[in-house]
């Protein structure tokens, strides 16, 4: 896992070549990071790119890497690049040497304990099954089975999850409430990866307070939602979540502010801890994963405002950058690894993340039709949607959001198979930890009492 500071720039560096040290081959080797060009209508004769020098090649902090019997004579290699497919991903630092455990075709693990780095299941791809879900009377959805069910490790994430919220004052007067909607659960479900439950508790804390901000400031109008206040509401978190500049007096009356909104208390603090596990590169990325989210929020305040039901298409364009690919950004932190950020950004790998976020949040959406139609407000969801632009029953309608559904899932089955020819256990490690979200969050949201 690295950090990675910024090399030489500007005018006068686009030709800087360094040489290459004796010692340089193991330190790229184990430091070298990954990049998936992009695919060009015909191949451009060009020389050879100049090697990534030793004193540009940041120090490895290593979060957590292969250990334990039959590890001790572990070397590091260079995986070669696929010949086909992509074109080829260089193998990443600190799990370069493990090539081979790359995902296989193949069952996979089923539900189980979790698996660290060293695990030789960690990237192994699971399975994809019919799920049955709700009452039973609708069609399955097709996705990858549940990765780890343990109630034990669950339950003690949800115990100090709550233990959490009674500090930063979120959900204060309906806390049972809030343990019994089992937010520590769904850490231990869908980051199937680890047993830790202080890392998986990094994430419990993220998605219980992107919850909090959704149900107060959003959805639940018994809790003060309101969506003519829903945008500069908004515009705090962000300055919570990320702290602009000191102005001054000024800073000082927006502190007052943030001290006194438990949601935003406890968006803070969710960060601050994010931050003692994640590296700057995984912080922002949360951070500006969230505030793409805000700004479809944005939007459903402003179809609310209006009492204007948003064509289908529109709220899907919208629906799919407010997703759980926002949770989902945390996979590799609560796995204590790092994806790069040149690997994560990469329009084939975001489109696959995108793919399965889509997919879990549709599973919201299918959970929350009751919940969401009994507002005094009703918030856009899929199915009352469909239901309503195509005239039909809502049983109807939800046999067709099934159907997109499991459409999404397909397609991001079929990327993480292109993907496969990347020769990265990272890579493949995070697109199965996306699975393993999928997967948990189908068992979440059939057992959460805030869907029941």
């Amino acid at each position: 896992m690295m950090r990675r500071p910024l090399g030489p720039t500007g005018l006068g560096t686009s030709g800087l070549r360094v040489r290459r040290t004796a010692t340089a081959p193991a330190v790229a080797a184990a430091a070298a990071v990954p990049r998936i060009p992009a695919v060009a209508a015909a191949p451009v004769p060009a020389a050879p790119p100049a090697p990534l020098a030793p004193a540009l090649v940041p120090a490895a902090r290593v979060l957590r890497g292969p250990s334990g019997p039959g590890t001790s004579g572990l070397r590091i290699s260079v995986p070669s690049l696929p010949e086909a497919g992509l074109g080829g991903l260089g193998g990443l630092g600190g799990l370069g040497g493990l090539g081979g455990l790359g995902p296989a075709a193949g069952p996979g693990l089923g539900a189980g304990p979790g698996l660290g780095a060293g695990h030789p299941g960690a990237s192994l791809p699971l399975p994809y099954v019919e799920r049955e879900w709700g009452d039973g009377t609708h069609p399955p959805l097709y996705a990858p089975a549940t990765a780890r069910i343990d109630e034990r490790l669950g339950g003690i994430v949800n115990d100090r999850l709550v233990a959490w919220a009674r500090e930063v004052g979120i959900y204060a007067d309906q806390l049972d409430k809030f343990r019994d909607a089992g937010f520590g659960r769904l850490a231990m479900l869908t980051h199937a990866d680890t047993d830790d439950p202080d890392m998986l508790l990094v994430a419990a804390r993220m998605n219980a307070a992107w919850w909090a901000a959704d149900d107060y400031y959003a959805d639940e109008t018994s809790l003060g939602a309101t969506p003519t206040e829903l945008p500069p509401r908004l515009a705090l978190v962000m300055s919570a979540m990320d702290p602009p500049p000191p102005a001054g007096p000024y800073t000082r009356q927006l502190e007052g502010v943030i001290e006194a909104d438990p949601v935003l208390v406890a968006l803070r603090s969710a960060v601050s801890h994010l931050a003692e596990r994640a590296t700057p590169a995984q912080v922002m990325r949360a951070c500006s994963t969230t505030f793409q989210m805000y700004v479809s929020w944005t939007a459903y305040a402003a179809w609310r405002y209006l009492k204007t039901l948003p064509s289908v298409w529109r709220y899907l364009a919208a629906r799919q950058h407010d997703s759980f690919y926002t949770s989902m950004t945390l996979i590799d932190v609560v796995g204590g690894y790092e994806l790069p950020s040149n690997v994560f950004c990469e329009r084939r790998f975001h489109q696959a993340l995108m793919q399965a976020g889509t997919a879990s949040v549709i599973v919201n959406d299918l959970y929350s039709v009751a919940r969401e139609a009994a507002d005094e407000l009703p918030d856009s969801n899929l199915v009352l949607l469909i239901a309503a632009e195509e005239k039909i029953p809502v049983k109807d309608a939800t046999a067709r959001v099934v159907a997109l559904h499991n459409d999404f899932v397909r397609a991001f089955e079929a990327s993480q198979s292109e993907l496969t020819a990347v020769s990265s256990p990272e890579l493949h490690r995070f697109l199965r930890g996306a699975q393993a979200w999928m997967a948990g969050g189908i068992e979440w949201h059939g057992s959460s009492d805030r869907y029941q």
